[in-house]
């Protein structure tokens, strides 16, 4: 890190850290690439027709995802927020300032109980409220067919495996059939499935009718996400953008959710880029940074090590099981990496550390080698 790089985080008294712990919110997201940066700074040097941008940048995105409309957003989570909103509203205006005042609408969102999770509070934002179907244990078709009601607005289905909630749900097709067979759209959550490039597509030309990503996982800001799907939901959802806010002055409930130029621009140069990318090369850069951890950490006392490739290469990992004879458990080392210097932030799960290698930049990668060495031993 150069010391320019170093000091506009020093200079604001936040020290720098390693990033071994995946494309997390809560540690910046994602790192652009320079092609990216370069589309970022081109687009600052210019002012545009937001109205336009929005539109033009849909159209790009939607051609490359394979669906009717697309609208960048900040982030998975305005997504689908913006989508909820849009469907119980329509383009209806009135509808439209009303929000989050839902009376006279149809507000209910199915969701499978066995598929809750923290961020399905997005779909709730804007005054939806959520129904589920089943148990935490599991759902049956006929549970799902029971939470619907004349009140239903939309069916929600999470496509992302982070933990484990598919083991017990219900399918997409199944979803899809019975969520098409009360005339509801589906809604899905998408946020990571990135890769392969034909999983970004999966969704959307298997019928679902909403589909919601964040760019982060494909190199854009953290802060940015992609809603995707028909347009006929698409048109009522794009309504509740800021920019509709601003041009068609309809008090739209999304106009907290606003875009700097720049990041759309970002988010469209980020996605271009990710469809191009050899991604042979980037896992195989990937496993070369794995395989440095692996060999050092080869003869510490009680440690082995395994590497695993996690969301399909969005978060491939160095997990490090470490038993009594090993020099300190999987907490005390998580938590000695994160107070050394540099602070290195890794996960700690049980007796496990996982490093993921995805966000290590040159000569990151040796410095966590070093670190483990210098605490484990070997």
């Amino acid at each position: 890190m150069s010391q320019l790089e170093s000091s506009i985080f020093t200079d604001l008294g936040v020290a720098p850290v390693i990033n071994a712990a995946g494309p997390r919110t809560v540690m910046g997201g994602s790192r652009l690439s320079p092609a990216v940066a370069e589309a970022y700074q081109a687009a600052n040097r210019h002012f545009v027709v937001m109205k336009d941008l929005q539109a033009r940048s849909g159209e790009h995105v939607a051609q490359m995802l394979g669906s009717e409309m697309a609208l960048v957003t900040s982030g998975c989570a305005a997504a689908l927020s913006l989508a909820v909103a849009g469907i119980m509203s329509g383009t209806d205006r009135e509808r439209i300032a009303q929000l989050p005042d839902t009376t006279g609408m149809k507000d209910e969102i199915v969701i499978q109980a066995c598929q809750r999770y923290s961020y399905d509070r997005a779909l709730t934002l804007c005054g939806a409220r959520l129904v589920e179907a089943g148990s935490p244990e599991g759902v049956t078709e006929a549970e799902l067919e029971a939470a619907i009601t004349d009140r239903t607005a939309a069916v929600h289905y999470l496509g992302v495996d982070f933990w484990g909630v598919q083991e017990h749900s219900l399918s997409f097709e199944t979803l899809r059939d019975v969520a098409h067979d009360h005339d509801l759209p589906l809604i899905v959550d998408a946020a990571s499935v990135v890769f392969p490039l034909e999983r970004m597509t999966w969704f959307s030309e298997n019928g679902a009718d909403i589909v919601c990503f964040g760019a982060k996982y494909f190199g854009a800001f953290n802060g940015s996400g992609i809603l995707t799907g028909k347009r006929r939901y698409m048109e009522a959802a794009i309504e509740h953008s800021f920019v509709n806010f601003e041009t068609e002055q309809n008090r739209a409930f999304g106009r907290p959710f606003k875009l700097d130029r720049q990041e759309i621009v970002g988010v469209v140069a980020a996605l271009t880029e990710w469809f191009e990318m050899d991604h042979e090369e980037r896992m195989a850069q990937n496993e070369a940074k794995g395989r440095v951890l692996r060999r050092t950490v080869a003869n510490c006392p009680g440690v082995t090590s395994h590497w695993e490739t996690r969301l399909t290469s969005i978060m491939d990992t160095v997990r490090l099981e470490l038993d009594e004879g090993a020099a300190m458990s999987a907490q005390e080392l998580s938590k000695a990496l994160a107070n050394g210097n540099p602070s290195i932030v890794t996960l700690a799960d049980g007796n496990s550390l996982d490093v993921v290698v995805n966000q290590l930049y040159e000569g990151e990668t040796e410095i966590v080698a070093e670190r483990l060495q210098e605490l484990l031993g070997g």
